[in-house]
């Protein structure tokens, strides 16, 4: 498996199926992919229904452009790229790469390119993975959905930390 099947892998069992939470300001969303992120990756409104009926390898295909690739997760070691993306999932991917800039000590651009990468192969692997689920949480903890949702965020966050360690060690 690849860094990304590994990683899309984890977020996608997450993810699970099709919702359309009234109280989830993303509205109808399958595979974690929701209404507005389909409609900009089709070119085209798309409908709930359109929606429901997304395959898994176009997710795939959407996880791949729109996170992988856009935060640069190819160039971080394996359990951070975990970290990155599946937060970047749920928070957009400019938020990732600056919780993740912040972390390790860097410009904070929103931006992942090679210095923030550098840094990130010249650390603790698992301290910083550590210090990723500390500013996730305190960013979902900030959230206006977190009496709703926080406690499914939270739950996750954990068990995505625990696989970024494992994946993390060697």
């Amino acid at each position: 498996m690849t860094p990304f099947d590994t990683t899309v892998a984890f977020t996608l069992r997450e993810e699970g199926g099709f919702t359309d939470n009234p109280r989830d300001p993303g509205g109808a969303t399958n595979l974690g992919i929701t209404l507005a992120t389909l409609t900009h990756w089709r070119g085209r409104p798309v409908t709930a229904d359109d929606v429901r009926h997304l395959t898994v390898a176009e997710a795939d295909a959407i996880y791949q452009s729109l996170y992988w690739h856009a935060m640069r997760c190819d160039l971080l070691p394996i359990g951070i790229a975990l970290m990155v993306f599946d937060f970047g999932v749920n928070a957009g991917p400019g938020t990732s790469a600056r919780e993740l800039q912040a972390a390790i000590g860097v410009t904070v651009d929103g931006v992942v390119g090679p210095v923030t990468a550098r840094a990130t192969r010249g650390t603790d692997q698992a301290a910083l993975v550590r210090a990723l689920h500390d500013a996730h949480q305190q960013h979902y903890r900030g959230l206006n959905g977190f009496p709703v949702f926080g406690r499914g965020w939270l739950a996750r966050l954990t068990r995505c930390t625990a696989r970024a360690i494992n994946l993390a060690t060697p």
